[in-house]
């Protein structure tokens, strides 16, 4: 999401005359793909230690299973979906994609289609609608606050159902032999 807003900031910037479109898109294609490659590359010659230790993240079993799943059904069109359209799947299955030896020049290919068509939507998003990007990211910025403060409300009420219930009644006690 953060690399999403500065494409879209840059936009802004090529519409104000700041910045140059094509180097915009040259510039953020190119790093978006060396990232991709680097995922890639990790999968292929760190294979299953990576692996591992991508599975002991937060959700990191789920992350790659989905991937695993998405890149069986959608094959090389997966990759290019999980650019612009997926993109929570996109770093796993850069890693799966090396891990499973798919052919890195196929990969490439995928990989700077989806990427470019990604730069080139959020580029021009910020570029058609420059006046309102200031708007959009102050909504954003306050849309986040506004995510936090509700996460942390969730998280202090679970605690305090948690903690007004018993953890243990009697009858549970006698049936454990505990009283």
């Amino acid at each position: 999401m953060p690399v999403t807003l500065l494409l879209v900031a840059a936009g802004s910037f090529v519409e104000l005359g700041e910045m140059k479109l094509w180097q915009v898109l040259v510039v953020a294609s190119g790093a978006a793909v060396l990232g991709d490659q680097v995922g890639y590359a990790l999968g292929r010659w760190g294979g299953h230690h990576v692996l591992e230790r991508m599975r002991r993240r937060k959700n990191g079993e789920a992350k790659i299973a989905q991937a695993r799943a998405f890149a069986k059904r959608w094959g090389g069109a997966g990759i290019f979906f999980t650019r612009w359209l997926v993109t929570p799947l996109g770093p796993w299955l850069n890693l799966t994609s090396g891990i499973a030896n798919y052919p890195w020049g196929a990969f490439l290919i995928w990989d700077v289609l989806g990427e470019t068509l990604w730069v080139v939507l959020y580029v021009l998003l910020g570029k058609f609608f420059s006046e309102r990007v200031q708007a959009l990211l102050d909504i954003l910025g306050n849309l986040s606050w506004v995510i936090v403060g509700f996460v942390a409300a969730l998280i202090l009420i679970w605690q305090l159902l948690r903690s007004l219930r018993p953890t243990e009644t009697l009858h549970h006690a006698k049936v454990r032999g505990l009283s």
